[in-house]
């Protein structure tokens, strides 16, 4: 784990811009961590942020010293995720849908405030849903941040997080008002709408 949160990692700004080959290793939690979020696989994960890190190596001549480089590397795993998506549909043919129907587990509805409760919920997400999720709660981007880092409009991220989260809820088996109870931190940011920095 980095030895940096991303409130008091060193910060690189136009006035005092850091190495990018210096910054990115204090984004590599956080990147394995989304990467997490996608693939649902600790393998596979692994796996994407390398390719993710291998891309952004070579394209550091493209990255604007000084801006924001967690959302610069998110972007460029986010996009190769995404990628991977669309090769493997194209390469695998499952057409009676038995792959596409063992990459998702169906609901657990016992011991709802338990935290396996809620990955297993969390994890019936589209991705989409985890994604947004994932920035906009877990890792405490802006709308604006994570609409940006996934080339849709602001107003698209907040509609995707507030429907995401009422899925949440709903597959948790929560009421309407009901918040989890003794959950980490992460689990209630991406829980919260006010986990989320005002737009």
């Amino acid at each position: 784990m980095s030895a940096y949160s991303k409130g008091d990692m060193p910060k690189s700004t136009p006035e005092n811009p850091m190495d990018p080959r210096e910054e990115l290793p204090h984004h590599l939690p956080a990147m394995r961590a989304f990467a997490i979020s996608l693939t649902r696989n600790m393998a596979a994960a692994d796996g994407l942020v390398q390719d993710a890190i291998v891309k952004a190596w070579s394209s550091f001549d493209k990255f604007e010293a000084g801006t924001n480089m967690r959302a610069w590397l998110f972007t460029i795993l986010r996009n190769t995720f995404y990628s991977g998506v669309r090769k493997r549909r194209r390469d695998m043919p499952d057409p009676d849908g038995v792959h596409t129907a063992s990459l998702f587990e169906k609901p657990a509805h016992d011991g709802r405030l338990a935290m396996n409760d809620f990955m297993v919920a969390f994890n019936q997400l589209s991705p989409v849903h985890r994604e947004v999720l994932i920035l906009v709660g877990a890792s405490g981007f802006s709308y604006e941040e994570a609409a940006e880092m996934t080339g849709v409009a602001v107003g698209t991220v907040k509609s995707r997080a507030s429907r995401a989260r009422l899925r949440l809820a709903e597959l948790l088996g929560l009421e309407d008002g009901e918040e989890l109870v003794g959950s980490d931190p992460t689990t209630l940011a991406v829980m919260s709408k006010s986990a989320v920095r005002a737009a």
